[in-house]
C-alpha cells in the first residue's frame, strides 16, 4: 500500500523527467518532435504518397525534400541524432499501410547500405534505422545485410548525371544476408532521400545480377515532386 502511495505521489515529477527535447528546436517533445516542428514537417508530406509508383522503378515517398523535413533529415544524418529516424520511419510505414493495394506476399525490406568507413564515422546507417521502424509497423521482414557498399562514394547531390553514374558504378554488391539464401520474393529498398535514382539503380542492378527482383523503393523524401 505504501509503495502505491509513493508511486502515485512522484508520478507527475517522473513524467517531467521522461519528456525529451525536440531535436530541431529543443522545446519539450513527446514522440520525437515538439508539436510545432512536427506540424512544420507534416506540411511537407505528399497528399498522394504513391504518385511516383509507376514506370520501371516504382517509388513510394512520404514527402518533399524541403523546409522542416529537409532540416530534420540533415539533423538525423549529420548532427548525430539517430532518434529522429523513429518517427520518420513510422510515418513512412503509416503512409504505406494506407495503400494496401501495393502490398504483396513475401516482400523483404533492404536498406541502402553505407560504406564501412562512413558507417564508422557516422555511427549508424540512417536508411537502416528508417527500415527498422518501417518494418516494425508494417510487419515486413528486414534484411539489414541484403546489400553491401564496397566503394566509398562521394556525395552525389552536386554531381552531374554522368558523374553520379560513374561514382556508383559497381559500388554495391550482394550482401552476405543473401549470399547463402535469396529472399523468397521481391525486395523493397529503403533510403532516406530519392533524388536522381542513381543509387537505387546501382542497388537494383546488384540484386538483379543474382536473380533477385526489386519490387520498388520507399524513401522519406524526394526532390522530385512529380
Amino acid at each position: 500500500m505504501e509503495k502505491r502511495w509513493w508511486t502515485s505521489y512522484f508520478k507527475p515529477f517522473w513524467s517531467l523527467f521522461l519528456k525529451s527535447s525536440c531535436p530541431l528546436c529543443q522545446r519539450t517533445a513527446r514522440g520525437g518532435f515538439c508539436q510545432y516542428c512536427q506540424k512544420q514537417i507534416w506540411q511537407c508530406q505528399f497528399t498522394n504518397n504513391s504518385q511516383l509508383w509507376q514506370g520501371e522503378m516504382p517509388i513510394f515517398v512520404w514527402g518533399e525534400y524541403r523546409g522542416a523535413l529537409k532540416r530534420a533529415i540533415a539533423a538525423f544524418k549529420y548532427d548525430n541524432k539517430p532518434e529522429i529516424g523513429k518517427p520518420l520511419g513510422q510515418w513512412l510505414a503509416q503512409a504505406w499501410l494506407n495503400y494496401p493495394e501495393l502490398a504483396i506476399d513475401k516482400l523483404t525490406v533492404v536498406p541502402i547500405p553505407l560504406h564501412a568507413t562512413k558507417l564508422k564515422k557516422r555511427g549508424f546507417n540512417q536508411a537502416e534505422i528508417l527500415a527498422e521502424n518501417f518494418c516494425e509497423l508494417t510487419g515486413l521482414p528486414l534484411q539489414r545485410q541484403g546489400l553491401e557498399r564496397v566503394k566509398d562514394t562521394k556525395p552525389l547531390f552536386d554531381l552531374s548525371r554522368k558523374q553520379r553514374q560513374d561514382e556508383m558504378k559497381e559500388a554495391l554488391i550482394l550482401g552476405k544476408g543473401f549470399r547463402r539464401r535469396h529472399p523468397p520474393g521481391g525486395v523493397l529498398l529503403v533510403d532516406d532521400i530519392y533524388t536522381s535514382g542513381t543509387t537505387v539503380k546501382s542497388a537494383t542492378e546488384a540484386l538483379k545480377r543474382e536473380g533477385i527482383k526489386v519490387y520498388g523503393v520507399v524513401a522519406i523524401a524526394t526532390t522530385n515532386n512529380g
